[in-house]
């Protein structure tokens, strides 16, 4: 009987094994956090000398960090707005960067491997050095030179607008300047997944596209976007998470727990900023898949 279970059925065991490991972890380290959490969001937590005593509150907590609390508003809402601009910026940048590595070259593969080093200077020690000082002044005096020789984007705004583009693809596109460096530091992992997608991508449909006459632009609009689409869909998530995962509004709430100690507002705080990227992670999905093209066999 065991040899006799269909492709798709064989397909369906290997895939509870590759999500084994995750589910493990879930179950025995993150459930029993993930539900104190709600507890405590709920609740006033004050250390006592006999231990921890939760007193319900119900909805206060969540109360008061949408009407009292002085920052909470104002940092949830620049967070949903720094996530809106960079994404695609993210996206469209690493696909630009992914296809032309993808092209035959020399020195492609130093080439790759530059273009992949902000993943790296994103982790570890290099993180901790990019947020000292030496870093941040580094910063503050090249925007100062930036300043004094007129090199900002307001002249590339001016440029812009002279020659009749809208005022808003103006501003979406000296807001891409500014944000230069957070785009090329956040986008490494997509270029890989990118240029992993299309060296998949079949030889021979660009061999039929060249003997039927298309040109590159139409190649990459029939052939390379459509084959990529599932990991347009793929980065535009992990970049969606990802520009959530480490910005003001973590700090605050990390800030309220452990430096307020008020454990409950915090846990409030978290799980209204964990529901909003769930809709914006479902609505994204939701839009995106509908023009995702997947290959059949």
């Amino acid at each position: 009987m065991l040899g006799k279970r269909t492709l798709e059925e064989r397909r369906g065991r290997w895939g509870w094994v590759f999500i084994g490991p995750w589910l493990i972890g879930f179950i025995f380290l993150f459930a029993i956090p993930l539900f104190q959490s709600i507890r405590y969001s709920f609740s006033e937590l004050k250390l006592t000398p006999d231990g921890m005593q939760l007193n319900f509150l119900g909805l206060t907590n969540y109360k008061t960090a949408f009407q009292e609390h002085v920052d909470y508003n104002r940092t949830l809402v620049e967070a949903l707005i720094d996530m809106l601009v960079n994404v695609p910026l993210i996206v469209i940048f690493s696909l630009i960067i992914a296809t032309i590595l993808n092209q035959k070259f020399r020195g492609r593969m130093l080439a790759r491997a530059i273009f992949f080093l902000p993943v790296i200077l994103a982790s570890g020690v290099i993180a901790s050095i990019e947020s000292g000082d030496y870093l941040q002044s580094a910063m503050m005096m090249s925007s100062e030179d930036e300043s004094g020789n007129g090199l900002q984007s307001y002249e590339l705004e001016k440029m812009l607008i002279e020659t009749g583009i809208p005022l808003v693809i103006v501003e979406y596109l000296t807001g891409a300047v500014n944000r230069i460096y957070e785009i090329v530091s956040s986008s490494g992992v997509q270029i890989i997944i990118f240029l992993a997608g299309l060296q998949a991508i079949p030889a021979q449909l660009y061999e039929a596209s060249k003997i039927e006459g298309a040109t590159g632009y139409e190649s990459f609009w029939k052939i390379t976007f459509p084959m990529i689409s599932p990991l347009i869909l793929t980065n535009v998530i992990y970049s969606v998470i990802d520009s959530f995962t480490n910005n003001n509004m973590t700090i605050l709430i990390q800030d309220t727990a452990f430096s307020k100690f008020d454990f409950g507002l915090s846990a409030a705080m978290s799980w209204i900023y964990f529901l909003m990227i769930g809709v914006i992670l479902l609505v994204t999905t939701y839009l995106i898949s509908k023009k995702v093209f997947y290959q059949t066999e």
